[in-house]
């Protein structure tokens, strides 16, 4: 069994801003270390409480630079335990003035840069650290997006399809990482209130139940809860953060 008094650590994709930036401020409050992953070195006037020593610079659309980062995240766990890995980051590429990327119209480098991204980074990163999420009999949770299962307005068919990809690959994962005690979720995120947001990404808010966007931080306290005991029994589930917009 781990040891509840040690001081948990949590590997997060996708740091930088938006759910990413809550989670980390999320998982900080509750004494957690953090360490990021971002493709931006270490950002001097960072927010939380954390240093160079929890940042690790990779870019995940490079297959090579990522099977190296592991070695470096281990090397930054030397009590060879990770009590969580959130698997956030993901790109969306768009078209002249921000315009929707098509099944069509999407280059085919471009649909390569995504997977590896959104979909290969999150199964690379597990596997390589499944010893440490072992020793912890720790949590992973998929960033999915509720675009993974539907077409949406904004979000393209290569952003679109990785997600529903990595959906998948959530419920494969769950049934081969749980025998060791791991637990693996996805949460799918709807139109959540970011500095990002696509132009008209407001006006959605009229078609959803609740009437409104969500907040970075509602998502990271559903990632929170995913990542600790009150969730223990919670496995191979994906879910959906989109205040009734998928109904």
């Amino acid at each position: 069994m781990p040891d509840t008094n040690q001081r948990k650590t949590l590997l997060l994709t996708g740091a930088s801003r938006g759910i990413g930036h809550a989670t980390v401020k999320r998982f900080s409050s509750a004494g957690w270390r953090v360490i990021s992953c971002s493709r931006h070195p270490f950002p001097e006037d960072c927010p939380w409480e954390m240093g160079p020593e929890d940042h690790i610079q990779v870019d995940l659309s490079d297959p090579n630079a990522t099977m190296q980062a592991v070695e470096e995240i281990r090397r930054r766990l030397p009590e060879g335990r990770l009590d969580a890995l959130v698997n956030n980051a993901g790109i969306s590429p768009k078209g002249e003035g921000g315009a929707r990327l098509n099944t069509i119209d999407t280059d085919l480098r471009s649909w390569g840069q995504v997977f590896h991204v959104n979909f290969f980074a999150p199964i690379v990163l597990a596997r390589g650290l499944i010893e440490e999420l072992k020793a912890a009999k720790g949590a992973v949770v998929n960033v999915t997006s509720i675009a993974g299962s539907r077409v949406h307005p904004f979000a393209g068919s290569a952003y679109a399809t990785s997600k529903a990809a990595l959906a998948g690959l959530t419920r494969e994962m769950a049934n081969d990482f749980g025998p060791f005690g791991i637990r693996v979720n996805a949460i799918a995120p709807g139109e959540i209130e970011t500095d990002i947001l696509s132009p008209g990404t407001a006006e959605l808010a009229a078609d959803i139940p609740l009437r409104r966007l969500g907040r970075p931080e509602e998502v990271a306290r559903t990632i929170y809860y995913l990542c600790t005991p009150e969730s223990s029994y919670v496995s191979g589930v994906e879910i959906e953060i989109n205040g009734g917009q998928h109904v």
